[in-house]
């Protein structure tokens, strides 16, 4: 990664993917949690690759953390992880989907007969 000056990239984010704008699995998303592999660094890994298995060595990240902290967009880095877990260095686990609603009904149900087990 190219450090910045004057706030601008001394060198274009694309480049990190060296030009591709497609990862080559569509199942990433967001907020998928990434896990690092126990592998050692090879000399194969570009420099970005390298940092975001330094990222996730403490713990798992979501793809958009890993994009905060590599301070390149989410598209960059999706394909960047998806060269990772293809490779094998990554485990990619697709977001905890949101609880389903209640069904206020049973709710106010349960409600009403704990308040008579009160009385």
């Amino acid at each position: 990664m190219t450090p910045r000056q004057n706030g601008r990239r001394l060198v274009p984010a694309y480049l990190a993917t060296a030009g591709r704008a497609r990862p080559s699995r569509n199942t990433l998303d967001r907020l998928t949690l990434l896990h690092g592999v126990d592998m050692p660094p090879t000399s194969e890994l570009r420099p970005e690759e390298r940092r975001i298995l330094e990222l996730l060595r403490p713990g798992a990240l979501s793809l958009a953390e890993v994009a905060a902290h590599l301070r390149l967009p989410v598209s960059v880095v999706k394909v960047l992880v998806a060269d990772l877990v293809d490779a094998g260095r990554l485990h990619a686990r697709v977001p905890i989907p949101e609880a389903e609603q209640f069904d206020r009904q049973i709710l106010e149900r349960v409600l009403d007969g704990l308040r008579s087990l009160k009385s």
